[in-house]
């Protein structure tokens, strides 16, 4: 049971990134999983499932990496909003 759950994990896991453009974080909260194990599936184990499907996995995590200091100042800029709007009420 245990390499072969292991495996359609990692598939479903890849199948969700790719449809939903999700993170490895996003990815591990809607599956109930830590990020590491998100990460090593999609990046180590799939690679020997099935390497199609993890060349396109890689594409969206490398673009969610290339964004995350814009979503990280989004993040930012948005807390600080909500900090000048109570401290304004």
């Amino acid at each position: 049971m245990g390499k072969i759950y292991i495996e359609e994990r990692a598939i479903h896991l890849a199948q969700y990134i790719i449809d939903s453009g999700d993170t490895v974080r996003g990815a591990a909260k809607k599956f109930g999983i830590s990020k590491s194990t998100v990460h090593k599936d999609v990046s180590e184990r799939l690679q020997k499932i099935n390497p199609i499907l993890a060349l396109e996995v890689r594409k969206i995590l490398d673009e969610n990496k290339a964004e995350r200091h814009i979503r990280g100042g989004m993040a930012t800029k948005l807390k600080y909003s909500h900090e000048k709007q109570d401290n304004a009420s």
